[in-house]
């Protein structure tokens, strides 16, 4: 890198200061599906997010070498946290054969986290045609054109592709629900909820997973 290249700020010297207010165990419901809901409501109202559903998608191969993108979160529930892919897609590969995936959301603007562990499996046909259902025309459409992480020619080659498309389901017209193109569910194991702080003692609350279904609250050091 020359000196023209350099990077024009001083990284180390980047902080931001958190805010005073806490996360105390007395705060949280008694599940983390619960205290998820309640901090999705703000991040999605008053949090100043772009996109308060988008997480960042954690998987890895066989050999244990991880990849990430950003996902939207489509639903959650008690059961978990479902978002919806192309099953050739990298991360349907990488879960095909190693089904743990982490969730981040990263509601920086809120000096928040929420991180989620825990392992994907696919959601049922029903459920995959019904969300696909309400995807807006040219959202189903591109669920077809695209061949997603495959090595495409050229932006032209994908743009014919989707136009081809169009002229056979035009707008009005049903489209297909992929057979390559569905959801996963995340089984949570672990969810942690994090809060930034002052003087960078952030408070970090834990929910683990018990082998009877409950759930155990560990506060981790930040």
């Amino acid at each position: 890198m020359t000196d023209a290249d350099a990077v024009p700020f001083d990284l180390a010297s980047m902080r931001k200061q958190y805010r005073a207010e806490g996360l105390s165990e007395s705060d949280l419901a008694a599940t983390p599906v619960e205290q998820f809901a309640r901090w999705f409501k703000q991040a999605a109202t008053d949090g100043g997010l772009f996109e308060p559903n988008a997480m960042v998608v954690s998987t890895a191969d066989a050999e244990g070498r991880p990849s990430s993108r950003t996902v939207l979160l489509k639903h959650f529930d008690e059961r978990g946290f479902v978002f919806y892919t192309n099953y050739g897609s990298r991360k349907a590969r990488d879960l095909a054969v190693n089904a743990h995936v982490s969730l981040l959301f990263p509601w920086h603007p809120m000096a928040r986290q929420v991180i989620v562990t825990g392992t994907a499996a696919r959601t049922g046909r029903d459920e995959t045609a019904a969300y696909f259902r309400t995807r807006p025309h040219g959202s189903q459409l591109g669920a077809w054109a695209s061949t997603q992480s495959s090595v495409v020619g050229s932006r032209a080659d994908l743009d014919a592709a989707y136009a081809g498309l169009a002229a056979r389901y035009p707008e009005g017209e049903q489209v297909p629900v992929p057979p390559h193109w569905g959801g996963f569910r995340v089984t949570p194991r672990t969810v942690e909820f994090w809060q930034g702080r002052e003087n960078r003692l952030h408070d970090r609350l834990r929910y683990v997973a018990g082998a009877d279904g409950a759930w155990r609250v560990e506060r981790l050091s930040p």
